[in-house]
């Protein structure tokens, strides 16, 4: 192995699909900066290792310089994103004799479609790239770019966006309520990738450039921590009132919690941990005031069973509630006969007297889990989504409604991985008090899945400024304080309830205010920078 200094030199000298392997294995190490591992330090190698690859890929095909740039980036982004994502694979094995055979094609396809976006990345990097730090600052404009447009295009699937790396520890998750993710990303691209490439440049600069890249590099850092120091030890916002919160967690194994044969079992298994505290000591859930169920709690149609409602009723004590999961049913909107009902994944709030009191309609579906992509055509030759709903859930009603419950909070509703997407957690003009996720993550068993799941869970609260309440089938469930950071969980494969008093919502951060407006005025205002020294040159070589 050539000496560091080497190393972008050696990286010339071999062929383009070694190169192609060094990426892939940049990107795999990467993943060590996401949850659950948080080594975020590993990107001041491997940023620095891509902005080197696409050096040698320019200097060794000059005439196809965007093709070659983006080739780099997909290998290196598809090493990044098959072993981040290889927890997805989990939920063809639940059904395995249904689902396994496609398996292979999941974990598969589902890394390289989303590597497309970093290929794009470094084709759009080749065209403007410069000697010295600016490529630095030219590779983080383009990637934080594909990132957002990653995040949004085709339904968007925002998973370890590169800005989560700056998210841990908590000094630094603090940014999230500026910046947001996506200026995060931007950040974390230009700061960590830029010590070792002005170090290698040194020879051709002056000796002072990697001191002032390092400084600008460790102030930065420093500012974020300091900032978030400030954040953190600051009196921490105290809810108007103490609302007690149970979440119950069945951990149901995930083949079983579908089955026709299981849901009154597992129905009564909800109702019996209500009535249990922490402790496992039956207490009738009394002094309690939110008691919180996963998604799909009850994976058939609870709103037309009066037997069902009653129960909810007697297990609540007067003055709580039920949150909990459901399939709900509406007519065909036509009316006409034999047209399908339209079935939603829901989130109801039931009253101690078994009355449903506020729902929600899930409104960002999980691809070829809720729904399949040209619907009718993939089930004519034989395809369903994981959940095997004949024709798919139905989108609920854009934008997303809060929960409106007499005598608590309003709820900003989530349901499953509707918490991932920055900037949609809130979607109306008004502003909840707390942020209400149930989810279901034992479609992924006992892998980072759940765990990154929860983590960016745990951003959504610090860029709104809100307090997360988590309720998972099978973990990992939390209560989270508008600051990210976790007031109780219960782990993967635990069945129990935890027990926590709500905390307070804080003022609106500046990115709960303006969303990514703030990125967007931090990218342009990088532009700027990258394009000034750029006509400046032009100007210096036209006058020599």
């Amino acid at each position: 192995m050539p000496a560091p200094r080497d190393v972008p030199t050696w990286l010339c000298g071999i062929g383009p699909w070694s190169r192609r392997a060094v990426a892939a294995a940049a990107g795999g190490l990467s993943l060590l900066a996401m949850a659950p591992f948080h080594l975020w330090p590993v990107l001041l190698l491997t940023l620095p290792a891509l902005v080197w690859l696409i050096d040698a890929a320019l200097a060794t095909a000059p005439r196809r310089r965007p093709a070659h740039a983006a080739a780099i980036c997909w290998w290196f982004a598809f090493g990044y994103f098959l072993p981040g994502l290889l927890w997805i694979g989990e939920a063809f094995l639940v059904e395995a004799e249904k689902f396994a055979v496609l398996m292979p094609f999941a974990v598969l396809v589902m890394p390289a479609g989303l590597a497309l976006f970093w290929a794009g990345a470094g084709a759009a990097a080749a065209l403007a790239w410069m000697p010295g730090w600016r490529r630095v600052l030219v590779l983080a404009l383009s990637l934080s770019a594909a990132e957002w447009l990653r995040g949004h295009i085709l339904t968007g699937f925002p998973w370890n966006v590169l800005g989560y790396a700056l998210t841990a520890p908590d000094l630094l998750l603090q940014s999230a309520a500026v910046l947001g993710i996506y200026g995060l990303t931007l950040v974390a691209v230009a700061v960590l990738a830029l010590p070792l490439v002005v170090w290698h440049d040194a020879g051709r600069v002056t000796a002072r450039t990697p001191l002032l890249a390092a400084v600008a590099t460790t102030l930065t850092l420093a500012l974020m921590a300091g900032w978030g120091a400030l954040r953190l030890h600051s009196e921490a916002p105290q809810p108007r009132d103490v609302i007690r919160l149970r979440l119950v967690q069945p951990s149901i194994p995930q083949r079983q919690k579908w089955q026709r044969e299981n849901q009154r079992r597992n129905f009564e298994r909800h109702l019996e941990l209500t009535g249990r505290n922490a402790a496992g000591v039956e207490d009738g859930a009394q002094g309690v005031r939110l008691v919180v169920w996963p998604e799909a709690a009850m994976p058939f149609l609870p709103l037309d069973i009066p037997e069902v409602l009653a129960a909810i009723g007697r297990a609540l004590p007067e003055g709580a509630y039920l949150a909990a999961g459901l399939l709900r049913v509406e007519p065909p909107l036509d009316g006409s006969l034999g047209a399908r009902r339209r079935i939603y994944n829901s989130l109801a709030v039931f009253g101690s007297g078994g009355q449903r009191v506020a729902l929600y309609d899930k409104i960002h579906l999980v691809p070829f889990g809720e729904y399949l992509p040209f619907q009718a055509t993939l089930e004519a030759i034989g395809l369903e989504q994981l959940t095997r709903i004949r024709g798919g859930f139905d989108i609920g009603t854009s934008p997303r409604p809060l929960l409106a419950v007499p005598g608590l909070p309003r709820f900003g509703p989530l349901i499953c991985y509707e918490a991932i997407f920055p900037g949609a957690v809130i979607q109306g003009s008004e502003r909840p008090a707390v942020l209400l996720n149930v989810t279901n993550d034992g479609w992924f068993g006992n892998t980072i899945g759940p765990q990154q799941h929860l983590h960016q869970a745990r951003v959504r609260a610090v860029e709104e400024g809100l307090p997360l309440i988590r309720s998972a089938n099978n973990g990992v469930s939390a209560v989270i304080d508008a600051q990210g950071r976790v007031v109780g969980t219960l782990g993967l494969d635990v069945v129990g309830v935890l027990d926590a008093d709500l905390p307070g919502a804080a003022a609106a951060p500046l990115y709960a205010r303006v969303g990514d407006l703030a990125f967007v005025a931090l990218w342009l205002a990088l532009l700027l920078i990258v394009a000034a020294r750029g006509l400046r040159d032009l100007r210096n070589d036209t006058r020599g």
